[in-house]
């Protein structure tokens, strides 16, 4: 763990010689901002690897190589600094607004030393810029006093820095950047407008500021030598997106994306509103700043190539800030006084591409303030409605705009983690990378662990350089052992020649665990602390010992009134609840001590402070036992509770009871679950396999992938297996619950593997499969089947993909189906309607009846010549004999439908007299129009006998229910809300007339209708403006019962307009009149507007095809912002 010599080679490793300096020479002859002086030829390939970082040009990932120099290093050749991170918090850096300052590290650095003091003695004196600008305020070295006053640099700054560390930057490196950016332009920077020239000026401060963030990335912090470029090492782990149209807070259904760049590209959650949740360590500030390289080089293929504008803001830092573009001028642009508050609010307002990351929104400060702020208003889409804005957090705000959509990151799994160790760790040394590889498998805890790519970074670099490592049993053991492995190293370090001391017990931290339970027990978690005061609470001595542990981090950063001030938050949120558990169990563990658990925990959700709970479990045994008794009152904590009881370490006698309770209900273990709890859930089966502890009851909900027959065992689909479910009584197996299988091939589950499972599960009483995912074999021959499994009599249960339910008869081997009057649903896909058809035909032949058969969105006529129902894939159905009863479903709510489809008088008569047993039939959608009636004569006599229940609902729970009457073929309506209805009428005629039938009816039974939706029928108003005018010739008179009417797809001119508010006035109990997707007026004559509506309350809206709403102004005539 000592250091490497790649520090020296990383300086030694310069470009020099005669070219170097012939490059500069062209360069100064050229000119570069107004300079007065030329600089020593021993300096300037300083100045220019300072400069080559800031390069603008396009270029892909090829452009930054980096040579590797053992042991996780890497080498720039293109002189940028080289610093990587894979899957971790850009913590190291500062992760914040303020460039970290360039420290002259005893690690990092010539062999001679530091090279900025003896640059600037030699330069010549030049021209000062103002000190608003220039300045910066240089942090101490770390074997410095804490309290000495900062060193005040002068405003050009180290020539190894960033200008973006200087503060601002000197004008050199800013020509050189407005030049480049200028080039593309095709102007020179004299003919650009003022406009223009402060849109460079911002965006080129900005990726100033981003370079220094993904350029200074630590995977260790301790290891202050070791920096990697975030794009060098960078592995992908897994990404998944919610599929659900409207935003939801369940798990819904996941689906996985390509790669980091979907969250930007993917079409499938293109959206204004963006979230990337992941537990904490799982990389998302790390996903941030790929993002931000990308943009900055402008790498080939990124979607951000094509982004304009890119705004990063660390949520952390915005306590108290209530203006967005404020927090961007101050935390982004530093003190350069070209860009203010205002030109930010119109650069990203006009510009063609702009894109907002808000990272780590679980520790914005503000984030249950009463007083509105503007990230609350970016989260309701009252601010930057048009501008995509991402969110990163642990878990999930409180308000979530309905175009939100969900993406999270689900870790490392085994590929990831060998590309990382190859990448950042090992290079091509295969025999390291086997060892850090059997190391995992040393230990299948921390195998499981090691999907959170904060821990398996740490992991992975101590692995390499520890020959001791252990085998841990929980995230206890190992952040002990990493906390231990801190404090060795800097041990070892001190132990140099001409290093500091630190004589701190790594034991002795209970300030520290007091100040970090303080820190995030309270409602607004405190992130970071000035560093006076946390060296008066701690004590200087303690304070630079954590400091030099790489625990703490300072940032230098500028406050909101602009003045400049050193904060230290921890490397990590995992540190600090690692600390504050501590203090927790020194609480609760006090004798005597009468503790009120929910006045301790009152503040700390376990959704967010996870580990807090956990590692408290694993530090005391009965501490522990107190807490999971406590959360065992809490509603919903089951899952919870099963991570913290496998914290616990020890004899496991302490915990059977937890384990038998928690045996006693139903174990679930679900696709969504992350893998660090489903392998809590295994170790559960393991802990009641081995005390022999019946569990009750175990679902394997969409996580099933196989049974391995060699190996013994139940492979999920996250590759975690169950080896020992001997105890399990009851094990259902539940596939997808969906409409399509899609392009799944479903999970054939072979003769052998169902009867190893079998034999497995030795106290198993009944299994069940079901869902659309399952293939079971079509029987078990008896030959196969073991004596003993005929003896238990195992109750096997199977759902097919038609919903048919068979159980395996052990006598012979064949499945029996159980539903005496089975029911089979037709959807549209074509290879299920296939499965159904063939399944309805044995059905037909075989003389079983059909209880119902479903045909969703698939109906497309009868055919009465051959009589046979023609599905909408051309696929037809003719056994339809022993059908008893007949649902054709549609499309409802608004919209546009599929098609329209009329069902004639002969085609719904020929279709009743087909069907030979129907009892009843039900055509509910939009698309389906039926006659408004049938002839009493066309009527055959056996359909009158047969009394067949025919009925039409044009919305399903729409309110009102159309039945035939055989006596004189006309239809009754029948009411069936209880409360209010919703009424949609649409462009074909028979759709206005049935639309007009249930007005007619909800209006006489004085109903109320909640809206009245117009969607491209509306005509006129008439001449009284007692009634409206649809497109078919149709009128609606005065709804007395209309609470609001809604005009869809239709342009209104102004007297139209007019008209329609005349109606609306008549209109006793309206609210509100809503044109949707419609041209109206500018402006209307407020003296021509009815004052009832006004006195009334009643709203008129307009929303046009734009993210804006509008509401009119009754006194003006005009049209408002709403």
């Amino acid at each position: 763990m000592d250091q490497t010599p790649d520090s020296d080679q990383r300086n030694r490793d310069q470009p020099s010689g005669r070219a170097a300096d012939n490059r500069d020479d062209k360069n100064n002859s050229q000119g570069r901002g107004r300079r007065r002086y030329r600089i020593p030829a021993r300096f300037r390939r300083l100045r220019r690897e300072a400069d080559s970082s800031l390069s603008t040009e396009p270029t892909d990932r090829t452009d930054r190589t980096h040579q590797y120099q053992g042991a996780g290093n890497y080498q720039s050749t293109s002189g940028a600094t080289p610093v990587a991170d894979v899957g971790v918090d850009n913590r190291a850096s500062g992760g914040g607004f303020r460039a970290p300052p360039v420290r002259a590290h005893p690690d990092i650095g010539s062999p001679s030393g530091s090279w900025t003091a003896e640059l600037q003695s030699s330069l010549p004196q030049v021209e000062r810029q103002p000190a608003s600008v220039g300045r910066r305020r240089e942090l101490p070295h770390q074997g410095d006093d804490v309290g000495n006053s900062p060193t005040e640099v002068d405003g050009t700054g180290p020539v190894g820095a960033s200008s973006s560390e200087t503060g601002g930057g000197s004008s050199y490196q800013h020509e050189r950047l407005k030049t480049s950016e200028m080039t593309s332009l095709g102007k020179p920077l004299h003919r650009l407008t003022e406009k223009q020239k402060k849109k460079l000026y911002f965006i080129d401060a900005l990726k100033e500021r981003y370079r220094v963030d993904y350029d200074r990335v630590q995977p260790i912090p301790y290891i202050k030598d070791r920096l990697y470029c975030v794009d060098k090492v960078y592995v992908e782990g897994g990404f998944e997106f919610m599929t659900t149209d409207q935003v939801t807070r369940g798990s819904g259904p996941w689906e996985r994306l390509g790669s980091y760049t979907s969250v930007i590209s993917d079409q499938r959650i293109q959206s204004v509103r963006r979230i990337i949740e992941g537990e904490p360590g799982y990389g998302k500030t790390t996903v941030t700043l790929q993002l931000a390289y990308d943009w900055c080089n402008r790498v080939e293929g990124s979607p951000m190539r094509d982004v304009e504008v890119l705004i990063i803001l660390r949520m952390r830092q915005l306590s108290g800030i209530r203006s967005i573009h404020r927090a961007i001028e101050v935390y982004l642009l530093g003190s350069d006084p070209r860009v203010r508050e205002a030109d930010i609010a119109a650069i990203i307002r006009e510009s063609l591409s702009a894109v907002v990351i808000l990272d780590g929104y679980d520790e914005y400060p503000d984030q249950h303030s009463k007083r509105e702020t503007d990230i609350q208003r970016i989260l309701k889409l009252d601010l930057f409605a048009n501008t995509p804005v991402i969110l990163t957090t642990r878990y999930l705000p409180d308000y979530l705009a309905p175009v939100t959509k969900r993406v999270r990151l689900t870790g490392f799994d085994e590929i990831a983690r060998d590309e990382y160790i190859r990448k950042a760790v090992v290079g091509e040394d295969k025999i390291a990378l086997s060892n850090i590889k059997a190391k995992l498998k040393e230990n299948p805890v921390l195998e499981d662990l090691c999907q959170v790519p904060l821990v398996f970074v740490m992991f992975a670099h101590i692995a390499h350089e520890n020959q001791d490592f252990q085998n841990f049993k929980s995230v206890t053991e190992f952040f002990q052992y990493m906390i231990r492995c801190f404090h060795e190293h800097l041990k070892n370090k001190s132990k140099e020649l001409n290093t500091v001391r630190y004589s701190i017990d790594e034991n002795d931290h209970a300030a520290l665990d007091k100040l970090a339970f303080l820190a995030i027990s309270q409602e607004n978690q405190q992130i970071t602390w000035s560093r006076e005061g946390m060296c008066k609470q701690l004590g200087q001595d303690f304070y630079k010992t954590y400091l030099a542990l790489g625990i703490f981090v300072e940032e230098d950063v500028v406050s909101y009134d602009s003045s400049s001030k050193v904060e230290v938050r921890f490397y990590h949120k995992l540190f600090c609840e690692w600390y504050a558990a501590h203090h927790i169990v020194y609480i609760l563990s006090q004798p005597g001590q009468n503790v009120s658990l929910d006045e301790l925990f009152r503040h700390m959700k376990p959704e967010d402070l996870q580990y807090v709970y956990r590692f408290a479990c694993g530090l005391n045994q009965n501490v522990g036992g107190s807490i999971i008794q406590y959360l065992r009152e809490q509603q919903g904590s089951y899952r919870f509770r099963l991570l913290c009881l496998l914290e616990q370490s020890g004899n496991v006698e302490g915990i059977l009871d937890h384990v038998r309770n928690l045996c006693s209900q139903t174990v679930n273990i679900k696709e969504g679950d992350s893998r660090m709890l489903q392998r809590s859930t295994v170790q559960l089966l393991d802990i009641a396999a081995g005390q022999g502890i019946l569990v009750s009851s175990l679902h394997l909900d969409q996580c099933f992938s196989k049974y391995d027959v060699t190996n013994a065992c139940i492979v999920l689909k996250s590759g975690h297996r169950l080896t020992n479910p001997k105890t399990v009584e009851v094990l259902r197996v539940s596939g997808r619950i969906r409409e399509t299988v899609g392009d799944s091939k479903g999970i054939e589950v072979t003769r052998e593997e169902l009867l190893g499972l079998f034999q497995t599960c030795g106290a198993l009483k009944e299994i069940w499969f079901e869902g659309r995912d399952f293939l079971l074999p079509h029987s078990v021959p008896t030959e196969m089947i073991p004596p003993t499994l005929k003896t238990r009599n195992i109750m096997v249960s199977y759902e097919d993909r038609r919903g048919m339910i068979h159980q395996l008869n052990w006598d012979d081997g064949h499945w029996q189906t159980t539903t005496s009057e089975p029911a089979l649903r037709i959807p549209q896909e074509v290879l299920d309607q296939q499965w159904a058809l063939e399944e309805l035909a044995r059905l037909s032949n075989d003389g079983i009846p059909v209880c119902c058969l479903h045909l969703d969105q698939c109906f497309s006529k009868f055919d009465a010549t051959n009589a046979c129902i023609v599905l909408t894939s051309g696929l037809r159905v003719t056994n339809l004999k022993t059908v008893k009863v007949l649902h054709v479903g549609g499309f409802t709510g608004i919209g546009t439908i599929p098609s329209d489809i009329e069902v004639t008088r002969e085609e719904l008569l020929g279709l009743l007299q087909t069907c030979e047993t129907l009892e009843e039939i039900r055509f509910v959608g939009r698309e389906y129009h039926l006659p408004l009636s049938v002839p009493a004569e066309m009527i055959p006599p056996t359909l009158k006998t047969r009394n067949i229940k025919v009925s039409y609902e044009r919305e399903r729970k729409h309110g009102v229910v159309h039945q035939l009457n055989w006596d004189d073929g006309q239809w009754q309506h029948q009411i069936t809300a209880d409360g209010s209805v919703e009424v949609y009428i649409l462009p074909e005629e028979l759709d206005q007339q049935w639309g007009k039938e249930e007005l007619a009816v909800l209006s006489t039974a004085e109903v109320s209708i909640s809206e009245l939706y117009l969607d491209r029928s509306l005509s006129n108003i008439t001449d009284n403006t007692q009634s409206i005018i649809l497109t078919s010739g149709c009128t609606i008179p005065v709804l007395h019962t209309l609470q609001e009417l809604w005009i869809r797809n239709t342009d209104v001119d102004l007297e139209m307009f007019l008209r329609i508010l005349a109606y609306t006035k008549e209109c006793t109990k309206i609210a509100a009149l809503v044109f949707r997707y419609c041209k109206v007026p500018d402006e209307v004559d407020a003296k021509m507007i009815p004052h009832l509506l006004e006195q009334r309350g009643v709203k008129v809206f307009w929303f046009p095809r734009t993210a804006e709403k509008y509401l009119l102004d009754f006194d003006a005539g005009k049209w408002k912002k709403w």
